[in-house]
């Protein structure tokens, strides 16, 4: 086998398989650099910090994969976090139900927001980025003026609250995995089916990449938007619950760059913000390699200004080799 053969071949590995070779890379150096990474109780605060991010991940992919993108997700996040904290005391009973009903009132709620932005984004023609922008500035708004900019703090003798308290810090009996994670890995898996096996899932990707073939197909575009954004919002809202569960306060300022991260995961996973491409599972390796960067310096006591260095670096890195793919694609 000659070297010109073989270095096309090379890349092409390294193209297909990049962000698996970076997931094992950041482990492996992880493990070297620090004693404390691989113990359960990191790894198990890690995947517990991990578990909103991605839930809005997976909405973002959604969005992503029709061509859009959602700036609203960490304000929705704040309001639904919020929404919890502040229904619960004002409930005129509490126990299991009563944490039900609040849950279900603010991920309804995040969803109405993000209908909102699908019925601008779908209906009305509006671009993504104006309408998404806008969505996020007045829920943060919104959130500011339901706590008069102060925390949320809901009595801790509350049984409602303590089942809440108990879901962030307790986990699985026996395994002791954390319950946020299990429960973001329900979600995980829902999500892989729903896209691979369902026909809304494969339109969902096909408006992405093909939105004018869907249209000639008969089939209504503007509902597999619409849908996308409204998903988005409900899994945010509920993502901001799971932070005040282990927060045990809700604030305005929960989410605050948490749509940053979101794209940054689902473009490291190798998902195309023009719309058509990209898997749940990718997207969660994406989600991992961001946890990962912050985990270990952390635990090396490095600040977090240079965090976001390196996840930029990554983020150009993961959009370069999508380009060197996309290229040897048609080259095909």
């Amino acid at each position: 086998m000659s070297t010109e053969t073989a270095r096309p071949g090379a890349v092409a590995l390294l193209v297909k398989y990049n962000i698996y070779i970076m997931l094992v890379a950041l482990v492996v150096a992880s493990t070297l650099l620090s004693e404390h990474f691989l113990t359960v109780q990191n790894i198990h605060n890690l995947l517990r910090q991990l578990a909103p991010l991605a839930l809005v991940s997976i909405g973002m992919l959604l969005v992503v994969l029709t061509g859009g993108i959602d700036l609203s997700v960490g304000s929705v996040a704040a309001i639904g976090g919020m929404g919890v904290a502040m229904a619960m005391p004002a409930l005129p009973f509490d126990g299991g139900l009563a944490l039900l009903l609040c849950v279900m009132g603010a991920v309804l709620f995040g969803a109405a927001l993000g209908a909102v932005n699908g019925l601008l984004v779908s209906g009305f023609g509006m671009a993504s980025f104006v309408a998404t922008l806008a969505m996020m500035t007045m829920a943060r708004g919104l959130a500011y003026m339901l706590s008069n900019g102060q925390p949320v703090r809901f009595p801790r003798d509350l049984p409602t609250a303590q089942i809440l308290t108990g879901f962030g810090a307790k986990g699985l009996p026996g395994l002791g995995t954390p319950w946020p994670v299990v429960a973001a890995l329900a979600i995980v898996l829902l999500f892989i089916f729903l896209l691979r096996r369902t026909s809304w899932g494969r339109l969902t990707v096909a408006t992405g990449s093909n939105e004018t073939a869907v249209r000639l197909a008969g089939l209504p575009v503007w509902r597999f938007k619409f849908l996308a954004y409204t998903i988005c919002g409900g899994l945010s809202a509920l993502a901001g619950i799971m932070v005040t569960a282990r927060t045990a306060v809700g604030t305005p300022v929960t989410g605050v760059g948490l749509e940053l991260d979101a794209i940054a995961a689902c473009v490291i996973g190798g998902a195309l913000l023009s719309g058509g491409r990209g898997t749940v599972t990718h997207t969660m390796i994406g989600v991992l390699i961001l946890g990962l960067i912050g985990n270990i310096m952390n635990l090396m006591s490095v600040p977090a200004y240079p965090q976001q260095i390196i996840k930029g670096v990554i983020i150009i890195l993961a959009v370069l080799l999508q380009g060197v793919g996309l290229r040897a694609n048609r080259r095909v």
